[in-house]
């Protein structure tokens, strides 16, 4: 799942991003509010983290506009703003969640879980191709009634295979969202990752899911 972090502190963005992406999220970077926006209309996020003092744009402003334009985005208040009627405020024009910083890792993760539980019916918490299930929510994969025993990474290479399933994905595009990173040709971590997926949720079945493209990059489908 992608989320959305429009944080002006360097140092809390990317203490953010490593936690989550840790976690098996994919995650952008905004460093002010209207750049955050940008993101927001050029982008699919299931939940967007925002801080209320930002450049350019404060958090009220931007949630206005989210609430205006992406109603059923996920939204939720991280920032040092503790005075109850700010909190009242920031839940009033529309945040899903208000936590104050400083923070333990643990609870906003948590509570991430709890809000993107809070799927609108017509967003599917599960993706089925052949006999592999994928349950966005929980984190988990399955093939058949066997569990896959996936990292966090993989479990985040997978889920964006399969949401982009019968399209074939470069090593580039799969780089830059899957690990956020400038794809560099000296180096493999794609093909290695790809391998390793390959070996829990194709080697053991019959039926093979990930294909390679020569010289392009992967793609998921059933054949």
């Amino acid at each position: 799942m992608r989320i959305l972090v429009i944080e002006d502190e360097d140092k809390t963005a990317a203490y953010l991003s490593a936690g989550l992406i840790e976690n098996g999220f994919v995650v952008d970077i905004a460093s002010n509010g209207l750049d955050g926006l940008e993101f927001v209309r050029t982008q699919d996020y299931d939940l967007v983290i925002l801080d209320v003092m930002l450049p350019k744009l404060d958090g009220w402003g931007v949630i206005k506009e989210i609430r205006r334009s992406h109603p059923d985005v996920r939204v939720l208040f991280l920032t040092a703003c503790d005075d109850v009627e700010e909190k009242v405020k920031g839940l009033e024009l529309g945040a899903d969640d208000y936590l104050i910083k400083p923070f333990a890792f643990s609870e906003l993760l948590a509570r991430i879980r709890t809000l993107l539980r809070r799927t609108p019916a017509k967003q599917s918490t599960h993706l089925m191709i052949a006999d592999l299930t994928i349950n966005f929510i929980e984190h988990r994969a399955t093939r058949g009634s066997q569990k896959l025993d996936l990292t966090p990474k993989e479990f985040s290479l997978l889920t964006f295979l399969a949401q982009h399933q019968g399209e074939v994905m470069s090593r580039t595009f799969i780089a830059s969202h899957v690990w956020n990173i400038n794809f560099d040709t000296d180096t493999n971590i794609v093909d290695v990752a790809i391998r390793r997926l390959r070996q829990k949720i194709d080697d053991p079945y019959e039926i093979k899911l990930i294909h390679s493209v020569r010289g392009i990059g992967y793609m998921l489908e059933q054949r």
